[in-house]
């Protein structure tokens, strides 16, 4: 008998299982040419929690406005705008250093 190649799963055409919807450029559907350091609230979308800037991969920023919102958003830091870290919260004593008995 003539052994028969086993059936691959064909993908959807949809991009794949389970993907989310693309995102598209914020900076390029209002066709901003310049992405402005001192626009805070614009900027603080593309800011996490803890400070840190978002990924184009998480805030769907094309490369060119990707650049130019981390230069924005470091220069912001600097001209004290945002702040370079997140506060530390009531509940986080990560910070502490935990004293040790010297016995």
């Amino acid at each position: 008998m003539p052994q028969t190649k086993p059936k691959r799963r064909k993908k959807p055409k949809g991009g794949g299982y389970g993907q989310a919807k693309r995102r598209y450029c914020q900076f390029c559907k209002e066709k901003v040419d310049d992405v402005d350091y001192k626009d805070v609230t614009t900027l603080k979308r593309f800011v996490s929690e803890k400070g840190k800037i978002r990924s184009r991969r998480i805030t769907g920023a094309c490369r060119r406005h990707q650049i130019q919102l981390a230069s924005a958003v470091k220069r912001a830091r600097e001209m004290a705008l945002l702040p370079y870290v997140a506060g530390v919260q009531d509940g986080d004593h990560s910070h502490r250093r935990r004293s040790r008995s010297r016995n």
